[in-house]
């Protein structure tokens, strides 16, 4: 038996969105059968936000290699015993918007979600322009990333629900989702 449920904490990860203020859409997981990772994708978006133009994607990677390291930590040690928080699972955080006629000023952008975001969600700011032809004007993507790392040493503790990181998310959310109207036009 595992030591800690991975799919359970990632329906307990979902339902703590809804209570921050997102809606879910979608969820898929994915297992490599070669090496046993596995992806969890979740789409979600914020509540007043349903059919707009702002989608969230989160993704937890779960390596075996981690998880099963963990466990033998787990077994080791005392009944009494707390395990030591040095094992992670990167959790993902992917906004998209469709293409945007007047995109936004990307430094300009980073600078205002770096606000938003703070210290404990550093995000990245990118975007992409694409051409259907060379006679075409350019398509202008936008996509802003968040990294967090999942210690399992709090999911086994019950204590790692991300309250702060779904707070900024939401606000970061909201940003954009008020920004995207004068930048789509």
């Amino acid at each position: 038996m595992a030591v800690i449920d991975v799919a359970g904490y990632v329906a307990d990860l979902k339902d703590h969105s809804v209570d921050h203020g997102f809606h879910v859409h979608d969820e898929r997981h994915f297992v490599e059968t070669y090496s046993l990772r596995q992806v969890w994708e979740v789409d979600l978006h914020p509540e007043e936000g349903c059919g707009g133009p702002v989608d969230l994607h989160l993704a937890l990677e779960v390596d075996p290699r981690t998880l099963l390291a963990f466990e033998d930590t787990v077994v080791g040690l005392p009944e009494d015993e707390d395990p030591p928080d040095e094992f992670h699972f990167p959790l993902t955080f992917t906004w998209a918007l469709p293409p945007l006629p007047n995109g936004p000023d990307l430094l300009r952008l980073a600078i205002d979600l770096a606000g938003v975001g703070g210290i404990e969600l550093p995000l990245e700011v990118s975007a992409t322009d694409a051409y259907a032809s060379a006679t075409d004007a350019a398509e202008r993507r936008l996509t802003i990333v968040a990294r967090s790392p999942v210690s399992l040493a709090r999911i086994l503790a019950g204590e790692e629900m991300l309250c702060d990181v779904f707070d900024r998310c939401l606000a970061v959310s909201t940003y954009l989702l008020e920004s995207a109207g004068s930048w789509l036009g």
